[in-house]
Formats: C-alpha cells, sequence, structure tokens
C-alpha cells in the first residue's frame, strides 16, 4: 500500500518534511471503472461521482478512517468530502461501528416499530426543539418532498418558493434551476420531467428580498411554503447576507405560508441545533439528511406539533416507508447524536480549522480566487468577485477548479469532484492535516 504521509518528523511550528507531489496510481481504480460502465449508467450511481465535471476517471475508494481514505490503489489521502457532510465524526469511528454492529446482529430490518426509533426521534427534538414531533425516512430527497406535500397539505395551498441554485433532491418538483451536480451538467434541470409537474414551483433570487416580495404579491394568498438551504451549500457555500433569513420569517408569517429549513447540509454541522440555532431563526418545518444517521441511508422531517398531526395515520396528508426508521440507520444515528452531545468544543475547534484554511487559502490565491466559509464549511471559487448567489456562484472558473482538483489529488488531498460543491472538515482532522493543506494548497498558488 502505497503511504501518504505528510509529517515526517518536524512539527507544526517549524517546518514540517511534506512530501512532494507523490506518483499516484490509478491502475485498478481505472479497470473497476471500466466494468462498472457495463452495468451502471456513466458507472456510477449518482452524477458527480464520475469525476466528469473535473475530466478524469473516479477514482473508486476501498476503505476509511478517521480524516483518511484509501482507494483501490493503496493511494491515501486526506479527506474532505466526507461522504457531502454525514461524517463529521471521521470515518469508521469505532463506537458507531461498534453501535450498527450490534443492531445488525439482530436483524436488519423489521417493518415494524422499534426502540432506537423513539430514542433517535427523541435526541433530534432535543437538539432541534423546533422539530416537535419528527417523521423518519430514508433520505433527504425524500424528507424533502414529504415535507412540501405537508406543507401543502395543511395550508391547503399549492404554490412553493424556492431559490435559484439551491438544491433539495431530486424529485419532479424542485428540478428547477437546482444546484448541486445540476450546476455543471450539460442540461439546467432535468428531461423526464413534464413542465406541468414544476408549474407550482416559484423562483426567487437567494439574498435577493425583493424577488421574494414580488412573488408574494404577485401570487398572493396561494404560496403554501419557502424553503431554503439557510447556508446554500449546493453551490458552493453562499452565506445568507444580514437579516435574509429573518425575513423569511416575518413574510412568510404575514402571508399565513410555513418556512422549510432544508438543514440535509448545515442540520448537526453548523452548530447542535443546526442553522437555526446558528443564526437563531426558527422554522415551522425542517428536513435533515446524512448526518442524522452517521453515515447510514436516513432523512428526517419535522416541525410544529399541529402541522405534523396532518401526518397520517393521524391526518390526511400520506406519506409511507418500509425501511424507514431501520435499525442500523437508527443505531448509527443515535450513537452519532449522543456522542455530538457530548463533545465539549467540537464545534468550536471545526470552525477554528475552518477559518484557519479559508484565510490561508485566500491569502495565497488573492486577486484570483474567493474563498467561502462558515463553520465546518467551505468553498473554494475560482473568480475573485464576491459569491452572494447563483448568478454570482457561475462567474467560477470550472476549467480552472478541474486543474486545481487534479493537484490536490496528486499531493494526497481529496476534495469534491465539483466546483459547486463545499469541503467538509471533521472532528477526526488533525491540526497536522489542516496544516498540510493550508501548505499545499500555498504551493500550488505560488506556482502558477
Amino acid at each position: 500500500m502505497r503511504f501518504f504521509a505528510p509529517y515526517i518528523g518536524g512539527s507544526v511550528a517549524g517546518k514540517p518534511a511534506i512530501c512532494d507531489r507523490y506518483s499516484m496510481k490509478d491502475q485498478e481504480s481505472q479497470k473497476l471503472y471500466e466494468e462498472a460502465l457495463q452495468y451502471m449508467p456513466g458507472g456510477v450511481n449518482s452524477p458527480v461521482r464520475a469525476f466528469r465535471q473535473v475530466n478524469r476517471n473516479p477514482l473508486f475508494i476501498e476503505k476509511g478512517k478517521g480524516s483518511r481514505i484509501y482507494d483501490a490503489d493503496g493511494n491515501e489521502f486526506i479527506d474532505y468530502v466526507g461522504s457531502y457532510g454525514p461524517l463529521i465524526l471521521g470515518h469508521a469511528r469505532e463506537e458507531v461501528v461498534e453501535a450498527v454492529r450490534e443492531a445488525a446482529a439482530c436483524g436488519l430490518t423489521f417493518g415494524a416499530p422499534t426502540r432506537r426509533e423513539i430514542r433517535l426521534t427523541e435526541l433530534i427534538q432535543e437538539c432541534v426543539p423546533s422539530m416537535e414531533m419528527v417523521r423518519l425516512v430514508n433520505s433527504g430527497t425524500e424528507a424533502v418532498m414529504s415535507a412540501l406535500r405537508l406543507a401543502r397539505g395543511y395550508t391547503g395551498r399549492k404554490k412553493i418558493i424556492k431559490f435559484t441554485g439551491c438544491y433539495h433532491g431530486h424529485s419532479d418538483g424542485l428540478l428547477a434551476k437546482a444546484g448541486s451536480g445540476l450546476l455543471t451538467q450539460a442540461l439546467p434541470d432535468s428531461l423526464g420531467v413534464p413542465k406541468a409537474f414544476t408549474k407550482h414551483t416559484l423562483l426567487a433570487d437567494y439574498n435577493d428580498t425583493e424577488s421574494v416580495k414580488e412573488l408574494f404579491h404577485k401570487y398572493k394568498g396561494e404560496i403554501a411554503a419557502v424553503i431554503v438551504e439557510p447556508v446554500a451549500a449546493n453551490m458552493g457555500v453562499v452565506l445568507p447576507e444580514e437579516n435574509f433569513l429573518s425575513f423569511l420569517r416575518k413574510i412568510t408569517d404575514d402571508n399565513g405560508s410555513l418556512l422549510v429549513f432544508d438543514e440535509v447540509i448545515t442540520g448537526f454541522r453548523l452548530a447542535l441545533g443546526g442553522a437555526q440555532e446558528y443564526f437563531q431563526v426558527k422554522p415551522d418545518l425542517t428536513t435533515l439528511g446524512k448526518i442524522v444517521g452517521g453515515g447510514m441511508p436516513i432523512g428526517a422531517y419535522g416541525g410544529r406539533r399541529e402541522i405534523m398531526e396532518k401526518i397520517a395515520p393521524l391526518g390526511p396528508v400520506y406519506q409511507a416507508g418500509t425501511l424507514s426508521g431501520n435499525p442500523l440507520s437508527t443505531a448509527a444515528g443515535i450513537k452519532t447524536l449522543e456522542l455530538l452531545k457530548s463533545s465539549q468544543g467540537l464545534y468550536e475547534e471545526l470552525a477554528a480549522k475552518g477559518e484557519l484554511l479559508r484565510s490561508r487559502i485566500q491569502t495565497a490565491g488573492k486577486g484570483r480566487i474567493k474563498v467561502n466559509s462558515i463553520g465546518s464549511l467551505l468553498c473554494i471559487y475560482f473568480t475573485e468577485g464576491e459569491i452572494r448567489d447563483y448568478n454570482s456562484a457561475l462567474t467560477a472558473g470550472v476549467k480552472d477548479y478541474a486543474i486545481f482538483f487534479e493537484y490536490l489529488l496528486e499531493n494526497g488531498i481529496y476534495a469534491a469532484p465539483s466546483q459547486f460543491e463545499a469541503m467538509f472538515l471533521s472532528g477526526a482532522h488533525t491540526a497536522e492535516d489542516v496544516e498540510y493543506t493550508a501548505q499545499t494548497i500555498e504551493k500550488y498558488f505560488g506556482s502558477i
């Protein structure tokens, strides 16, 4: 196995012995990719994994531990993808793995209630008090789809406002000017989605209060909900401007609409209570995913009791799932949330590391890049302008990012294979990991 060790002797305070660009092997990954192409569209089960945005074939990952992942050729990388967010504790955290192992020994699924469902929903409610009742599902997409059906059922209205560049999963009604991998695909939305499926989806501009006001004026009394990523983390990392979220809270209240926070990425990551705790804005409904299961497939949505009681079997809004709340996902989720609750200073530590990276990278690439970060989320845009919405995010140089991405790989750093995905820090990233990453990126901008 090729072992990538950024620190061999030396110390963080002094000049560490940093490996130069190593000869990364990828023969086994290439063989696996050629085989995968025979059985899966594009050889992958999610488009961004195909690495087409960065003009190379994907690496196949064999295992992960702590802050590191290892590919099929034995290359080792410091991982800043973390399965796109859920691994806030790092890969293969011993306590989480053991919890899953114990659950699996008792059965994989029952299609019936279990104790763990109660404990996990209790923990979610303790951490996110606005979620007075919770329904567990199987993915973030399912959580959002179900929450918006509930919003329509509760209000008796049809229209939903979403923001250009915000991604809320791949359900038909929300694939309109979405972010994430769609920003770098040839098609802006998706074939196969009839226009009628999105006719009740209204588009506003992120951080633009006037665009929201105009829609509420034009469709007065028709808007069921506004859904927003409180930090738009699917067009990189776009922060809400001052009072933007509180404005959404007020205008929805004033018009009898619901405010839905899509916290699939920010939930339990910006703070134990998510973005709503961080920004002190309380939504009516919240959607969660990824991190709630500690890396196992899961999603959840919840909110005010009187709204949630409209869901079957209590109310007329139907939603169901045989595998919802399955024993393995709930076991991993319980242990993850328990560890987060007991981890003193974790969020402050993650924020400090994130700010260190942001500051060092921004200084190194001054005049050529813009680095946005908040807490443990970070994005390097290859443009010097401010990034505040969808249109400004699109000014970033995708080709420049592809060259940068290849450099990172060759130096043992694994980032998202897309200009418009965030980098994720975890509690497993050490000071040495962060320092090596900063120095490696400084070398890159010093050489171009």
